[in-house]
């Protein structure tokens, strides 16, 4: 099973870097994996769109799909993908401890 490691941590990802175990995830595995992301500075939008991927993933078991995502974080799409170069699924969803994502998100 494939690695990530940083720092001295770490994580069992899938074969595209993901989490394996979602369940281990809190805010500093996010900040462990922002730089695999391009994403130097975790800023209060990341945490804002981090945020509420995860309590949504948490509550229905899924990623949510884009347009969810823009209308509930108050973010446009190009919005997300300055934050998250890799954009909201691979990036966002990455940061945020979920599983890949399989559909449109």
């Amino acid at each position: 099973m494939p690695t990530f490691e940083v720092d001295g941590r770490t994580y069992q990802v899938d074969e595209d870097g993901f989490l394996e175990n979602p369940e281990i995830w809190d805010e500093n595995v996010a900040k462990d994996f922002a730089s695999s992301e391009g994403v130097d500075d975790l800023t209060e939008d990341h945490w804002k769109v981090i945020r509420y991927i995860r309590k949504y993933y948490l509550e229905f078991g899924i990623a949510p799909m884009i347009r969810k995502l823009c209308k509930e974080s108050g973010f446009k799409l190009n919005e997300i993908y300055q934050l998250f170069p890799s954009g909201p699924a691979k990036g966002a969803c990455k940061l945020a401890g979920l599983p890949k994502p399989t559909g449109c998100v």
